[in-house]
């Protein structure tokens, strides 16, 4: 295995400040990772990985001190919703009680003959929705509508768009079955399981050594998006694969911001504050106008900020609050400090006293990001747009035969499980049985 960074672990970083507190340097809570079909079968906690959840797994909220909590079982999430107890009961039941079949199906390739069609069937008819479209129809109360709506927004693209439905429904039954948690110790431990693994198997890690060209061997497996394969020697890819890695787009960018605390978030409403994901957007409607302002370039006044208080699962991590704001792809700061400032402005929104409570704070810009993992191209964290035709058809794991790529530009996307590199693995053993 070579890896460019000093280190592997690549957007699964952490790194130790200098008051032992830690700071997740890329991905931060994981709804997918003790849930990972990939993570599940390389036994992760037998390698030290040990996954902690807060009080809350999630939490949106709102104007006047309201707030929507994602609790980690169905129905403690729908007795905090009022008068949409019953109807987030009834969305969320059949994907709550299959979930790992849901999922299984939903990390999987596209186009794929799924291993369970009918409940596929049933949670692809809702999630072909818009997820505002979706909570409109379902839910009479704007919390109800806000929640679900954060949740889609992981897609970074509206929640007015469609097939973002999957990802509210889905996300918010990964909350409420295996949870939304942090690893132990910093999203770094996840990574240095993995490296145990190849280790033990006879693999060789070899870092400070970035890949300019295919070598000479049987497979190779590329953890790139198409902009950097395309820049490679000797990758003989079929005329076809490189036309669509040079049509290939890149979505919006986050501007990532770690805020140092003297004290935690002084949330209006507590609960908020025993969430280790918050996400920090206002209604559902402000979420659809702030990521349309970004798909057209423009900063949003208030933009969708995920936050996440790891510490509120893992108080040994310190007090490090973990954020980024939706931002134009590649963007340019007007002036130092103006995505941090809005940053603060929006949490101040919903905690007053925030900017009193903080020591220091960190910022990466998308440009800095890019330069740090060149895979975050322009500050996109998805390896490519999730959105229109992409969201569903990624680029494919089987490049040709003995060249594969696993990264966030295949199936089934963005996030810490191990899933694309376990697909491409596959492809490769199908070329290279026995």
């Amino acid at each position: 295995m070579r890896e460019r960074a000093s280190s592997v672990g690549g957007a699964a970083s952490t790194q130790l400040l200098d008051d032992a507190s830690l700071r997740d340097l890329g991905s931060a809570c994981h709804p997918f990772g003790a849930a990972s079909p990939a993570f599940r079968a390389l036994r992760l906690e037998d390698y030290g990985v040990r996954w902690l959840r807060a009080p809350y797994e999630m939490a949106h909220p709102l104007d006047d001190g309201a707030a929507a909590v994602l609790a980690g079982s169905l129905e403690a999430t729908a007795a905090g919703l009022g008068a949409d107890a019953d109807a987030w009961a009834r969305l969320h039941r059949p994907i709550v009680r299959r979930v790992d079949d849901v999922l299984a199906d939903a990390l999987a390739p596209m186009p794929r003959w799924p291993d369970n069609p009918l409940l596929l069937a049933r949670f692809g008819a809702r999630g072909l929705w818009p997820a505002t479209a979706l909570g409109r129809a379902a839910f009479r109360t704007e919390e109800a509508r806000a929640l679900f709506a954060g949740s889609a927004t992981h897609a970074i693209t509206s929640p007015s768009k469609p097939l973002t439905g999957a990802f509210g429904l889905l996300f918010g039954a990964l909350g409420m079955t295996r949870g939304w948690p942090v690893a132990e110790g910093g999203s770094g431990a996840i990574t240095a399981a993995l490296r145990r693994i190849v280790e033990e198997h006879g693999g060789v890690v070899r870092c400070d050594d970035e890949v300019r060209e295919i070598p000479n061997t049987d497979a190779v497996i590329l953890n790139l998006t198409p902009a950097q394969v395309l820049r490679l020697r000797d990758t003989a890819l079929p005329a076809r694969r490189s036309r669509s890695m040079r049509r290939w787009r890149y979505g919006p960018a986050v501007h990532k911001v770690d805020f140092l605390l003297n004290a935690p978030v002084p949330w209006a409403d507590a609960r908020v504050g025993q969430a280790a994901t918050v996400h920090v957007g206002g209604t559902a409607d402000e979420i659809v106008r702030a990521e349309k302002a970004v798909a057209r370039g423009v900063l949003p006044d208030r933009p969708f900020v995920m936050a996440s208080q790891q510490y509120a699962a893992d108080p040994s991590r310190g007090l490090v609050l973990w954020t980024y704001a939706h931002v134009p792809h590649g963007y340019r700061e007007r002036y130092p400090g103006e995505v941090a400032e809005t940053i603060t402005e929006q949490i101040e929104r919903f905690a007053p006293g925030f900017s009193a409570v903080v020591k220091q704070r960190i910022e990466t810009s998308p440009q800095a990001l890019e330069e740090w993992n060149p895979n975050l191209v322009g500050g996109d964290i998805a390896g490519g747009a999730m959105s229109g035709t992409q969201m569903l058809l990624r680029q494919p794991h089987r490049l040709r035969r003995g060249l594969y790529l696993a990264s966030a530009s295949t199936a089934p996307g963005a996030g810490v499980h191990g899933m694309p590199g376990w697909w491409a693995a596959e492809a490769a053993l199908r070329d290279f049985p026995g």
